[in-house]
């Protein structure tokens, strides 16, 4: 009587591995660690944008209607740019420290390693975005028609995208410097067409076409429904499926962007 035996695979260190929960919520806490002793970090990423709606409240002290025009979408934008300039500067260390190497040389996919980090900011970004709603919402005054909390999910999603952007374009940075002059690269041009300072269908048509492909812009959208509308709008649904498809697109090419040395 023969017994077959199973043939031997031998699996390829370089092929795609799927995401571990374990090791995910292990990076995820290793960062969180990490945050926790960088007291000017967290101030960083949870109090600038507080700090810079309430400037913003005083500023048209005079005119509550333009606060409550503008305050909506910059409760969106101002989380995504602090998480932005945070990851990236962030990252950037533990990649040009060696850490980032070291940590894929252990059984580490890639995916892993970027879902912890996404997981551990993403965190930062929840209390963040739940500390500046509810600061605009009741200590501020914005009059929203819609729910607080889609106003809310919106913010959450914009402070995920600029965590997004900010792991992607750490690969490409050589110093912390250069990291922060991505802002004007990345950021600056989303936030001039995003809408916020006039209608985008009034623009030149090519910056109108350039906008429609921006994810700011529809960050900005998202927010303008929940400003106008009691009830969450298609166009609502559109806009934030858009921001969150964005954020998984960037957080996929932040997973490509790394990779594994060898001696």
């Amino acid at each position: 009587m023969s017994t077959a035996t199973a043939p031997t695979t031998t699996a390829d260190p370089a092929a795609p591995r799927a995401l571990n929960l374990s090791r995910t919520t292990a990076t995820a806490a290793r960062v969180l660690r990490q945050l926790r002793h960088d007291p000017r970090t967290i101030a960083l990423m949870l109090l600038v944008p507080c700090v810079m709606l309430v400037l913003l409240r005083y500023v048209f002290d005079g005119s509550p209607h333009t606060f409550d025009n503008i305050g909506a979408s910059l409760l969106g934008i101002f989380p995504l740019i602090t998480m932005f300039l945070v990851t990236s500067i962030a990252t950037l260390r533990e990649r040009t420290s060696g850490t980032l190497e070291r940590l894929l040389a252990m059984p580490l996919g890639k995916g892993d390693l970027i879902a912890g980090y996404a997981l551990a900011f993403g965190t930062i970004a929840i209390i963040q975005s739940v500390l500046a709603t509810a600061l605009a919402l009741w200590a501020l005054g914005l009059d929203v028609t819609g729910s607080p909390w889609l106003l809310l999910l919106v913010a959450l999603l914009d402070a995920l995208l600029g965590t997004a952007l900010g792991l992607f374009v750490s690969a490409f940075a050589a110093s912390e410097f250069q990291a922060v002059q991505f802002m004007p690269a990345v950021i600056f041009p989303q936030l001039l067409l995003c809408g916020l300072f006039t209608p985008r269908s009034d623009m030149h048509p090519v910056l109108e076409a350039i906008s429609d492909v921006l994810p700011m812009s529809y960050a900005v959208d998202g927010m303008n429904e929940v400003l106008k509308h009691t009830d969450m709008t298609a166009t609502f649904v559109r806009d934030v499926l858009i921001v969150a498809g964005c954020a998984l697109l960037v957080l996929g090419l932040g997973a490509a962007t790394l990779r594994r040395r060898t001696a």
